[in-house]
């Protein structure tokens, strides 16, 4: 890493992506023939992208595509795929998705709407009119997708429709839920030959509408929503499963029981295998459906407390239906080999440390790649073990973020890593002598104008060791205040040995002037294992926001930090967290920033809800302390809420009902509402606009 002569970092600054030494190649894959490596990246180091290709024998890279006609942007997709970008988390443009058939050279890009096939280097265009979510057969010769609610197919016999959705419903999309909470952003699943379709039908007429109105457009302008909020109805959900060839829908036995279609495969033996979820989390059945029959049965049940966190590490052995799995039985995540009848053939990893994703499957070699940590929860490496037993293989070492994608013929690999002082690097590497081959991305000309975060541990009052990032004020002398920056809920890692800390750049503006800025990974957060994740079961917003106090006393002891000074900011759960600390530990927090909070957990989602804390009906008192409703009256310091008021995730509502709350207790706070903003604020005039106005709030208060 380049450190040039130090700059002020401004809120404009801030407010653009992408960071420094993050305009990178992304959705990295290779060709089915092992050929060349293909990739999105943007020349110009902006967020459109265009699609390159790394030709392996020569390592020539040339781009190969264009998005052809308009390029996506944010101004121009439909409603329905402005949303799916959203359960995405995606600001990229330009080309932003494309996928290789599994055993052809055929590959498709939806654009906007419309569908492209390329062939032999020539793009054609397959289909229009507002395709979602397409797939092609390993052959490469038919293809499918959704269209206004239904699954089709395009193949030599033209394009035609699959299914037909009944009034108040769709085929083959997945709901709000599965797309948000479970990590499941398709609704339909073609079998590998292409012959049948497995799709959901979603029923969501039960579920009341929530209107979002647009208040800052010049026409009315109104979309309707069906939420599920935590402790009422869900959606209501079928599996079927129809033929290409056209004939009535055979719909799958998921029984009476509430629950979720968390992940469907198809078996290399024809079984359609689905995960079914329970509505508390504590129990997840794999089953095998004859699809002839609709018939089913669990032939591997998981059952956990106080939930089962998903995995997605289903993989088969195609010459002998083996399969492998993973599951958290011994509090933390690993690795399971099976038989297609759901025996148990053999334990692959154990320990205490977690193999946290699948990467690829050899089958051939009967070895599976994955990543996880085995020495610090602040890196990632890749590894490998054994189908028939062994010890592991780490394929990477030392400090840093490891990602990887395998060549299908298991020649090579794709690596990619970062670290605090180190930008993204990307390179390919031979799985036979461990030497990189070729260059895909390299950070020779980043520079930036700050150091990176510290990285400490230190142990609570009760024992438990946590991890903090420090980042010291540019200049020196004296104590200066403190800024909390958190997350703290399940899901991100706040503290890790990743280049990403490194160019927070929220972070790094406010240290530049004059803070100190704090980050702790509290109990609840990720990569520790379950019984570290779970010491929040049903009691949100308290163990959390003790363990960030606790770092703040911590913080102290390092001599620089002026304590009587200290404020927080977070978005959605961070955000919360902000308003339970300011409300729950006044006489540590004297200022705050509240980025879509929720502020009282009966008005977020089924799944996500339910999981941590059960349902309203169940746990009225953790819902009651985990509100910050309910200790309004304790607020002392400073708070800025900030709110997108067309968020269909975290709705507005939570937003106004807290500002009522403290009008009610006479507490005076200040709001920052965006009218156009969604969850995540993708206008970099209102980031700038954020940005500038948080720095401002900060310097006021503290």
């Amino acid at each position: 890493m380049k450190t040039a002569q130090r700059r002020q970092l401004t809120p404009e600054q801030v407010a653009h992506y992408p960071r420094p030494g993050m305009a990178i190649p992304g959705k990295i894959r290779y060709s089915p023939d092992a050929k060349f490596i293909t990739y999105l990246v943007s020349e110009r180091g902006d967020l459109d992208r265009d699609l390159w290709g790394l030709e392996l024998a020569t390592g020539r890279k040339q781009r190969w595509l264009s998005p052809p006609g308009e390029t996506v942007t944010e101004e121009n997709i439909s409603r329905e795929e402005m949303l799916r970008r959203e359960r995405l988390r995606l600001r990229e443009t330009g080309i932003t998705d494309y996928l290789w058939a599994e055993k052809a050279n055929v590959m498709l890009l939806p654009l906007r709407g419309d569908l492209y096939r390329w062939a032999e280097g020539s793009v054609t265009r397959l289909t229009g009119g507002g395709v979602i979510d397409p797939k092609v057969t390993d052959d490469g010769r038919r293809t499918f997708f959704n269209r206004d609610g239904d699954v089709w197919t395009i193949d030599e016999a033209g394009e035609r429709r699959l299914t037909s959705h009944p009034a108040g419903t769709t085929n083959g999309l997945a709901e709000f839920i599965a797309q948000e909470e479970l990590d499941r952003s398709s609704g339909y699943w073609p079998s590998p030959s292409g012959n049948l379709v497995a799709f959901e039908q979603v029923d969501e007429s039960n579920i009341p509408v929530l209107p979002i109105v647009h208040q800052a457009k010049s026409t009315l302008e109104v979309e309707e929503h069906r939420y599920p909020f935590a402790g009422a109805e869900n959606a209501r959900v079928k599996l079927g499963v129809v033929s290409v060839d056209g004939g009535a829908t055979t719909w799958m036995d998921l029984g009476n029981d509430e629950g979720y279609i968390a992940r469907v495969d198809w078996h290399p033996d024809g079984r359609l295998l689905v995960q079914w979820l329970s509505r508390d989390w504590k129990r997840l059945e794999l089953r095998g459906y004859d699809v002839g029959s609709g018939a089913g049965r669990a032939i591997l049940v998981e059952e956990l407390e106080p939930w089962i966190n998903l995995p997605d590490d289903l993989r088969f052995v195609e010459s002998t239906g083996e399969f492998t799995w993973s599951a958290e039985r011994s509090g933390f995540r690993h690795l399971y080999l099976y038989a297609p009848d759901g025996t148990l053939v053999r334990q692959l990893t154990s320990g205490n440390w977690p193999a946290e994703a699948t990467v690829a499957l050899d089958e051939k070699g009967r070895q599976l790649y994955f990543v996880g940590w085995r020495e610090r929860p602040l890196d990632r490496q890749l590894l490998r073990v054994s189908l028939n037993g062994g010890d592991l293989e780490p394929l990477t070492r030392g400090s840093g973020m490891n990602g990887a994608v395998i060549a299908p013929d298991f020649s090579s690999y794709v690596r990619a890593v970062d670290s605090l002082n180190e930008p993204p690097t990307i390179d390919v590497v031979s799985l036979t002598d461990r030497q990189t081959s070729q260059s895909i991305h390299s950070p020779r000309d980043v520079s930036v104008d700050f150091p990176p975060p510290e990285l400490h541990s230190f142990r609570t009052s009760d024992g438990v060791e946590l991890f903090a990032a420090v980042y010291r004020p540019s200049e020196g002398g004296g104590r200066a205040p403190v800024i909390v920056s958190v997350y703290g809920g399940p899901g991100p890692q706040m503290v890790n040995d990743s280049w990403v800390q490194t160019v927070d750049l929220r972070a790094q503006m406010l240290a530049q002037q004059g803070f100190v800025v704090l980050k702790v990974d509290n109990r609840g957060s990720p990569r520790r294992g379950l019984a570290f994740e779970a010491a929040i079961a049903r009691r949100m917003g308290q163990i959390e926001v003790r363990d960030q106090v606790e770092g703040v006393r911590w913080l102290e002891t390092l001599g620089f930090s002026d304590i009587s000074r200290v404020g927080i900011y977070g978005w959605s759960y961070g955000g919360y967290m902000a308003l339970m600390a300011l409300v729950t530990a006044p006489d540590v927090f004297k200022a705050g920033v509240a980025g879509s909070p929720v502020t009282f957990w009966e008005g977020y989602d089924t799944a996500y809800t339910e999981k941590y804390m059960g349902t309203p009906q169940e746990n009225p008192e953790g819902y009651r302390l985990g509100s910050p409703l309910t200790h309004v009256d304790r607020l002392r310091g400073k708070l800025l809420m900030i709110h997108g008021m067309i968020d269909e995730n975290v709705h507005f509502r939570h937003t106004a009902r807290l500002m009522q709350a403290l009008i009610d207790a006479g507490k005076p706070f200040e709001t920052l509402l965006y009218p156009n903003e969604r969850h995540m604020p993708r206008s970099e005039r209102d980031r700038v606009d954020m940005e500038r106005r948080i720095l401002e709030f900060f310097q006021r208060n503290l």
